[in-house]
């Protein structure tokens, strides 16, 4: 996997770019100016960052192959979070009921799409294939399982899975003492 240099990352023209930043060379970016991204970044190959509005990630954060961050809700993404392959954070949705005319081709007075932020708090994990939708709010530390669909917020330290996720634990908060013995050691 190749990575863009820095000189390379400066010239991509995010709104802000911290240190230690890896995006792959196959990656997508589209409206730079409205992305920004912390420091200890690692976004690997073909994933897609498209912002209609601002996308925000904090530090510490991964984001696996062939994941994508679409629509026009802004998405904030806060430190430690995991991101596994293809998943898709979508910010808006198109109306399927047929109230409303689809794609983003059409001029918005002839749709009747749904858009809202997507946060993601501390330690949150999302397991591969998984899809989160406008309007939800994954507090610390919750998880989503492999192929999972989130409609609606995520409870704190609640691992959640199925078509719509559902509740199926609680996570251990180990991770939480881990933080404070990691800054410790690295800051």
């Amino acid at each position: 996997m190749a990575y863009l240099t820095e000189e390379q990352l400066s010239q991509v023209g995010f709104k802000e770019l911290g240190e230690n930043v890896n995006i792959s060379d196959k990656a997508s970016i589209y409206k730079p100016n409205l992305i920004s991204i912390g420091s200890n970044i690692r976004i690997d190959d073909f994933c897609i960052l498209s912002a209609s509005n601002n996308i925000k990630i904090g530090n510490y954060v991964h984001i696996a192959p062939y994941s994508s961050f679409i629509g026009k809700g802004e998405i904030l993404i806060e430190d430690f979070v995991s991101i596994s392959g293809r998943v898709s954070l979508y910010s808006s949705t198109d109306d399927y009921m047929g109230w409303g005319m689809t794609n983003p081709l059409i001029p918005d007075k002839f749709r009747r799409e749904t858009s809202g932020q997507i946060h993601l708090k501390k330690h949150v994990i999302i397991g591969a294939g998984s899809i989160i939708m406008p309007n939800v709010v994954m507090e610390i530390g919750s998880a989503v399982s492999a192929l999972t669909l989130i409609v609606k917020n995520c409870e704190p330290f609640t691992i959640y899975r199925g078509i719509p996720g559902v509740e199926i634990g609680k996570r251990k908060q180990k991770f939480l003492e881990l933080e404070k013995e990691f800054y410790a050691q690295y800051n």
